[in-house]
């Protein structure tokens, strides 16, 4: 059996709340905070189950982990060279962050390391990150057409290398920089458009010096980790959901506390104030390097846009919320760019299709995006998740514009980036439950 939520129609967002921790600081703070000298206590960590995932992958490896109260870890770091082999694969659940940056660190290890994921990571591309390691001399095994398992060769003598990369990837950029950590030499990543950048903040918190140039990032090898503190801030990609809930519900008010505006993830702020949202970035700080800012978004009326390309992958994981902004706007919303999207954990440009033509939206699938066509209600209906927990979330902020209940099934993944989302989600305002 798996978990359905079934949504009520209508309704409006309002209050505060603060979603949980950004998955993409937490992977990384248990990955350097693992490999820097000294002990590194985060808080803030997100206790979902992709990070949970890397953590036990390092505790695997040797690597002794205190959980002294939730959304806190306290890691010994072993150094850059301390990590042991693990006795068994490296179960990366539902992550493809956790397994590609794991590439890198693994690529430089004098042992032998294999990586398992669920079935829906062992049917994603690997090869985008395998290929560029291979170049700087590491030995990484896939199966026949590059997915998961992979087996990575320890012992292997790597070497600097400069990439430049076809398609704009944050993990394999951070993978590849990694791996550089253990490369003879300089390694240097070029990616033709930004993206979030980080693995390149966190190093540098960590007391490695990355020289940066435009769109090129590059780390020297050997450079060893000072462990340090780590805060992570509320999650934008968590926060997408209610800033666009609260966009497209007449009569909400909701302030979206301590989020990460990381300038390389504020596409969704973005794209959505290009169609008319009313969004207010309010007391904007800094914390370990990161910029955090509280958010108010109330209800205002949306139009469809083109959505601008240099915007795409600023947004890639917040595209199936703002989908659903464009189903709702008034007018017709078009997105390319993004062929991104058909290899996340489903084919999102497939799966959100198919969702929004079952709630009476009119769109035109696109090999890398969608065309969709406004309108001012939806409709009830039933939901395939296909296990992707974007989807899932995406198509309960949508019942609060329709005309009638919304089943979504499937949704157990919804753990893996945000625990504790219907009871967050009700307390706002949202009318759903689960069973």
């Amino acid at each position: 059996m798996t978990t359905t939520f079934t949504v009520e129609a209508g309704g409006s967002l309002r209050g505060r709340l603060r979603v949980p921790g950004d998955k993409s600081i937490s992977h990384r703070a248990i990955m350097l905070g693992a490999l820097a000298e000294g002990r590194t206590k985060i808080t803030g960590f997100l206790d979902g189950e992709d990070c949970l995932a890397t953590l036990a992958a390092f505790q695997a490896m040797g690597v002794s982990i205190e959980r002294p109260e939730p959304n806190t870890v306290i890691i010994d770091g072993v150094g850059l060279h301390g990590l042991k082999a693990s006795a068994a694969s490296l179960d990366m659940g539902n992550s493809g962050t956790a397994m590609r940056l794991m590439c890198g660190v693994l690529a430089g290890q004098d042992f032998d390391s294999t990586l398992v994921g669920d079935a829906s990571l062992n049917r994603r591309p690997m090869r985008r990150v395998t290929e560029p390691l291979g170049r700087m001399g590491a030995r990484i095994d896939t199966d026949g057409d590059g997915t998961p398992p992979l087996r990575i060769h320890g012992g292997q003598s790597l070497r600097g290398h400069k990439h430049t990369l076809a398609v704009a990837s944050a993990q394999v950029k951070s993978a590849l920089l990694l791996a550089g950590l253990w490369s003879e030499g300089e390694t240097c990543v070029t990616e033709p458009a930004p993206t979030r950048d980080h693995t390149e903040r966190m190093l540098e918190g960590f007391g490695c010096p990355v020289r940066r140039e435009r769109r090129t990032a590059c780390v020297t090898g050997d450079t060893p980790l000072r462990a340090g503190p780590v805060e992570v801030p509320a999650d934008i990609s968590s926060a997408a959901f209610f800033l666009v809930g609260a966009s497209i519900a007449k009569g909400s008010d909701l302030l979206l506390e301590h989020v990460g505006v990381n300038p390389t993830r504020t596409g969704v702020i973005d794209i959505l104030r290009l169609m008319g949202a009313s969004i207010e970035v309010l007391d904007r700080r800094e914390i370990g390097g990161e910029p955090v800012a509280d958010l108010q978004v109330r209800w205002s009326p949306l139009r469809g846009i083109a959505i601008p390309r240099e915007l795409v992958p600023l947004a890639i994981d917040e595209f199936p919320a703002l989908f659903i902004a464009a189903a709702c706007a008034e007018g017709e919303t078009v997105l390319t760019g993004a062929e991104e999207l058909r290899v996340k954990e489903s084919d999102r440009i497939q799966v959100m299709a198919d969702g929004l033509v079952a709630l009476g939206v009119d769109c035109e699938v696109l090999p890398d995006g969608l065309r969709i066509q406004g309108r001012s209600r939806l409709r009830g209906g039933v939901i395939h998740s296909h296990g992707d927990h974007r989807i899932a979330m995406s198509f309960a902020i949508a019942a609060l514009r329709a005309d009638g209940a919304v089943t979504i099934h499937d949704c157990d993944n919804v753990a893996t980036s945000f625990p504790g989302f219907r009871a967050l989600a009700r307390g706002a305002g949202l009318g759903i439950t689960a069973s």
